[in-house]
């Protein structure tokens, strides 16, 4: 029996920081000014210090400046919003990440809609998720993003095929559906309360999971020759696919880690960049003006 192809996504993702690097060089020397990411990060969980110690870590290696914010445990929802407007209003910052979980106690949704939508480099904000809806320019949610950019490195072409996505979260499961669904994919969301989960999937081309429970996608539901995209990331480095059933009946399919992971890094990074340049440009523009 032929097993899948792997998908990558720790070489693709190397491609684009590459290249980050070097739109990131070309600016800072045309500007003076090197792109800049803050991240900000609400107390002192393990997994997130050290997801923010390796974005900063990547950061210098594409040549964008890294400002770190730390918070304490007990900041408040207004105290989160007042340190997001400050660096919203900060000219010399280009994008903002917030990184999850900020405590129960938070407002989350209060605390993305403070972020500028020129600076959520991250695709938190209502604003992003309505220019990823209706097609506009704007930043994209960056795991959904990565998946994107995935399957067009694959040649896997959405349009015409069915495509179920497993899972509903604001800054994933959604905002993937609705890039599918721009690629012209017939979309079909599945969630915690979906009858028949496995009947569902064992209809789709092209598989997202993205419920982030370990191992729920069963190979035995996978259609034969189905796209496997598993964005799911759980304790010892499971995903929410069954990886060694799974690569018996898929096409192709994300390994974990390796897959998606690395993609939402690059895309972070790269949409970085790109807010950075599209300051300048706007600043270029206003000097030209006079204002």
């Amino acid at each position: 029996m032929t097993q899948a192809r792997l998908m990558d996504g720790t070489a693709l993702a190397r491609r684009i920081v590459e290249e980050t690097a070097k739109k990131a060089a070309d600016l800072t020397e045309r500007t003076g000014s090197a792109p800049c990411l803050a991240t900000v990060l609400v107390g002192e969980d393990p997994a997130s210090v050290t997801y923010v110690r390796m974005k900063q870590n990547r950061c210098r290696k594409a040549g964008i400046e890294s400002r770190h914010v730390a918070l304490p445990a007990a900041t408040t929802t207004a105290e989160l919003v007042g340190t997001l407007r400050e660096l919203s209003a900060d000219p010399t910052v280009h994008g903002i990440l917030l990184q999850h979980p900020v405590g129960d106690h938070i407002d989350e949704r209060a605390a993305f809609e403070a972020i500028a939508p020129e600076k959520d480099v991250d695709g938190v904000t209502f604003a992003s998720f309505a220019t990823m809806s209706f097609g506009l320019p704007g930043f994209v949610s960056c795991t959904p993003g990565g998946i994107i950019r995935l399957l067009d490195e694959y040649d896997v072409d959405p349009a015409g095929k069915r495509a179920v996505v497993v899972g509903r979260s604001a800054i994933l499961g959604k905002p993937v559906g609705m890039l599918l669904l721009a690629r012209d994919a017939t979309v079909t969301y599945c969630h915690s309360r979906t009858r028949d989960l496995s009947a569902a999937v064992r209809e789709a081309d092209i598989v997202v999971a993205a419920v982030g429970r370990p191992r729920l996608i069963r190979g035995q539901d996978i259609k034969p020759g189905a796209v496997v995209v598993d964005a799911g990331y759980n304790a010892g480095n499971v995903g929410d696919v069954d990886f060694d059933s799974a690569v018996e009946r898929a096409s192709l399919i994300t390994p974990v880690p390796g897959g998606v992971g690395p993609m939402t890094i690059a895309t972070l990074l790269e949409q970085t960049v790109d807010a950075a340049a599209a300051a300048a440009a706007a600043a270029a523009a206003a000097r030209r003006l006079g204002v």
